[in-house]
């Protein structure tokens, strides 16, 4: 049965942490737009703030879908699967907002962040959620799958990329600046980096 809870407590923010895998679901307002799901990772990419709040780091990718929709109504979900151990699905509710380059808040948030090295990455953008809905569900049916390792492909791919190209890569791709639905996304010229 699943339980609904007030905070993310130590209990949970351990399970939570200790996940090297989780998904954020977004969508936009209009009944005809496209939901979107993703899968993040990347080890040290994502903190729980504090009881009420959580953030990851958004790179470098494809698109914007994300941004686009937190700028637009700010809905968004996190969920964690147990793919070893008990099973458990945690699922975090909430309003979520990213947190720009140029941002003064940006270069506290991104304390929260020791193990990881941003800059081959492209970090564009700090996801902050803060939490409306807490709860964990059974994951009975979720498969057990072993973790081996982390890729480094995205590290490698961006670790060659400046601000300046970084920016004509996003301005060159179709739904980075603006949505699948034509929402605005990831506002350009890129903030320089300051990590």
């Amino acid at each position: 049965m699943g339980k609904t809870y007030e905070r993310i407590d130590g209990r949970l923010c351990t399970f939570i942490e200790a996940q090297p895998l989780f998904f954020t679901a977004t969508a936009p307002l209009a009944a005809s737009g496209t939901v979107n799901l993703s899968p993040k990772g990347l080890k040290g990419s994502f903190a729980v703030v504090d009881e009420h709040t959580v953030a990851y780091l958004d790179f470098a990718g494809s698109n914007a879908e994300t941004i686009a929709h937190l700028r637009e109504n700010g809905r968004i979900t996190l969920m964690w699967c147990a793919f070893q151990g008990p099973p458990n699905i945690v699922r975090v509710h909430g309003r979520g907002e990213p947190v720009f380059r140029d941002d003064p808040r940006f270069r506290h948030l991104l304390g929260h962040f020791p193990g990881i090295d941003p800059t081959p990455h492209g970090l564009r953008a700090i996801i902050v959620v803060t939490a409306e809905l807490i709860r964990d569900t059974c994951g009975y049916a979720v498969p057990f799958m072993a973790y081996e390792e982390e890729r480094d492909l995205h590290g490698k791919r961006f670790a060659r990329e400046d601000d300046t190209s970084l920016d004509a890569y996003f301005r060159a791709k179709d739904h980075v600046e603006t949505s699948l639905d034509g929402l605005p996304g990831l506002p350009l010229p890129l903030p320089p980096s300051t990590f």
